[in-house]
């Protein structure tokens, strides 16, 4: 007998109880539901990296700011770059989350499978480790994400420009330059980013979503239920996450050498040091409230469509007459 994942734990026990879907089935509904998620948070993407790279390694209040707050820097980005511009970076931001949450989901479905997330602290282990995994193999696609969202006109520039025309031809391009190794460039700052992230996601949605049907407030099987998880999760995975996702945005953004080596920080560790002695401790969370916008929502269409998804599925693997 399968074991039940944090989304159906919650669920009466005994023969009516749904099993859970086979890790494969995960794989791609979680992959689907968040590439899902990310056509419509997108824009809110390309605002949080622009605001990050806002003012880099500067002192506050001695640089220009093109972008200041969500709405502004929204209408900023139009005024630029026109109404497409508030989806630069798409392909490769559907690419990054069809690899990384398709490789996540699946990870956390094993860990699931082989009653590792019914332990103490098991959920928590399980969303880190699978995280990690995913922020691996997505992160060729995250480099060239946050490289495309950044690009802009002259005037409105923020971070280094790096002249990419498509998600082919930075990939190419990168491959050509700095082989293999530089498209994993950043990687440092991506694993710990997505390990906070996931584990604080696939954890408190989890127990979030229990919470809310040990309430009785909503129909046990309502949508509802999955979206009341998602909005109190989006709001730990903000918290714990923004820091990582400055350190992130910066390390992949970064100008390199000639050996393909970051000229403005030597990695994770270097790259919070610099900015808390040259920007402060508060620029760790440059863009939070845009952070916020993005991940919530971003958080919150992601779990409610896997857990509808989910649903479906189980649904479909019943035996028919039962």
């Amino acid at each position: 007998m399968a074991h039940a994942s944090p989304l159906t734990q919650a669920q009466p026990a005994g023969p009516e109880a749904v099993e859970t879907v086979p890790p494969a089935v995960d794989l791609v509904l979680g992959a689907s539901a968040c590439c899902l998620a990310c056509v419509f948070t997108n824009p809110l993407e390309v605002v949080k990296t622009r605001l990050q790279l806002q003012g880099e390694l500067q002192a506050r209040g001695t640089y220009p700011r093109p972008y200041r707050g969500l709405m502004a820097s929204v209408a900023a980005v139009a005024r630029a770059d026109g109404l497409r511009g508030l989806q630069k970076g798409l392909a490769a931001g559907l690419l990054y989350q069809g690899l990384m949450n398709g490789v996540r989901f699946y990870c956390y479905g094993l860990a699931g499978q082989a009653g590792l997330t019914q332990q103490p602290g098991g959920i928590v282990v399980a969303g880190a480790v699978a995280g990690a995994l995913g922020a691996f193999v997505g992160s060729p696609a995250y480099l060239v994400k946050t490289q495309l969202q950044a690009q802009t006109v002259a005037a409105m520039a923020v971070g280094h420009q790096h002249q990419h025309q498509s998600v082919l031809g930075a990939l190419e391009t990168i491959w050509r330059q700095h082989g293999l190794l530089g498209l994993w460039r950043g990687v440092g700052g991506a694993v710990p980013r997505v390990m906070v992230g996931s584990a604080a996601q696939l954890a408190t949605f989890a127990s979030a979503k229990a919470w809310v049907q040990e309430q009785q407030w909503l129909p046990e099987d309502s949508w509802l239920v999955a979206l009341a998880g998602g909005m109190i999760s989006s709001v730990a995975v903000a918290a714990v996450m923004t820091p990582f996702d400055v350190v992130s945005t910066r390390l992949y953004n970064q100008p390199v050498d000639g050996a393909g080596r970051g000229q403005l920080y030597g990695g994770l560790a270097d790259c919070l040091v610099k900015i808390c002695q040259q920007e402060g401790p508060l620029a760790l969370y440059k863009g939070l409230g845009p952070v916020y916008l993005r991940l919530g929502p971003h958080t919150i269409l992601s779990m409610l469509f896997w857990d509808e998804l989910r649903k479906l599925a189980q649904r479909g693997a019943q035996p028919q007459g039962t």
